[in-house]
């Protein structure tokens, strides 16, 4: 991957909003809505940069100050649309990032932006479809993010309005929940609890072993599953496995992708 900006990809709380490119008046508030209500919540959105609801979700992520990143379907050389140029400065100068799986000079390619979907619904923790009609990028998306075993909320909207039927078909065949605001999302990701700290000397009961292992990691910061199996050579493989996996459940330490750990 090819990337500008600060990014930190390894961030608790990823959330991927898209939609239809032909975003109403209504998709546009669904957007501002739940993202003023994720504010402070340390959450980064992902999406497309195209045009509608993937450019309302950046906007109204800088607005409420939440880190976001865009995923393009060209090279970082060409910003397309041309109009959301100014838009992709200013998430790289906010502490985001623009990426893209192409090279430096690669043009927008019809193709390219289906391909990127699964980029979008990786990256994401929860996937969110504002509004969309029943065919399009946004429905693949989703099923993209259900085939990754991701969290998919669809909001609902008028049964008058095809804008809504895809949003409709998403919940009907239990791809999606309903999502409605931005505290139900942390609700039903439990993100809430997530941020908390943990104090482990004091609430979490350690066995000697445990002990060990919140040792190695809290004096390296950081420390990749091998290197800790150096350390702790006393322990077997699948014994450390199975340590890192209870502090894991305790909410002791977080696994970092590549079986990287840190304290939480």
């Amino acid at each position: 991957f090819y990337y500008k900006g600060t990014a930190d990809f390894n961030v608790p709380h990823t959330l991927a909003v898209v939609g239809t490119r032909e975003a109403t008046e209504y998709g546009r508030n669904v957007v501002k809505k739940i993202l003023s209500e994720l504010r402070d919540s340390g959450v980064m959105t992902v999406s497309g940069l195209a045009y509608g609801i993937d450019t309302e979700a950046h906007v109204r992520s800088l607005e409420y100050g939440l880190k976001t990143v865009a995923v393009m379907g060209c090279g970082l050389g060409t910003i397309y649309p041309y109009q959301n140029q100014h838009l992709a400065e200013q998430i790289v100068e906010q502490g985001g990032a623009i990426i893209s799986e192409y090279g430096f000079k690669t043009m927008p390619d019809r193709l390219n932006f289906p391909k990127r979907n699964r980029i979008i619904a990786g990256m994401a923790d929860a996937v969110m479809v504002a509004e969309t009609a029943n065919k399009g990028g946004s429905m693949i998306t989703a099923y993209i993010a259900q085939s990754y075993n991701k969290d998919v909320f669809a909001v609902p909207g008028s049964v008058f309005e095809s804008h809504h039927d895809g949003c409709h078909e998403l919940i009907r065949k239990n791809v999606a929940a309903i999502l409605t605001s931005g505290q139900e999302l942390m609700e039903m990701m439990n993100w809430e609890s997530a941020n908390k700290s943990v104090q482990t000397t004091l609430f979490v009961d350690l066995t000697e072993a445990e002990q060990q292992v919140v040792d190695q990691i809290r004096g390296a910061g950081e420390i990749s599953i091998d290197h800790l199996a150096e350390a702790l050579s006393e322990l077997s493989p699948s014994k450390l496995a199975g340590l890192l996996l209870g502090l894991e459940l305790k909410g002791v330490v977080t696994c970092k992708p590549g079986k990287v750990y840190t304290m939480n």
